[in-house]
């Protein structure tokens, strides 16, 4: 288990530490466990459900680098692969 300061920025410490446990980074589980129920309601429809710029917008908050040049497929991909 972690310790309680590694847990400073974690609003949902349950879904980290279980997300962790099923190989998730360490990134990718605070992103998960931080995400608000409304954020998660919105971000559960598929990725080709959604437009470029929504995918844009996801890209750029996990940092994923030459975004600005990919088209809506080549996102999707990036981002699945994150």
């Amino acid at each position: 288990m972690a310790s309680k300061n590694s847990f400073r920025s974690i609003q949902n410490k349950e879904t980290y530490e279980a997300l962790r446990e099923q190989g998730a980074s360490k990134e990718k589980a605070a992103r998960i466990a931080n995400t608000s129920p409304q954020d998660q309601e919105r971000d559960s429809r598929p990725y080709e459900q959604r437009t470029r710029k929504e995918l844009y917008r996801k890209a750029q908050e996990i940092g994923i680098e030459g975004r600005s040049d990919m088209s809506k497929g080549e996102l999707i991909e990036a981002l699945r692969d994150h």
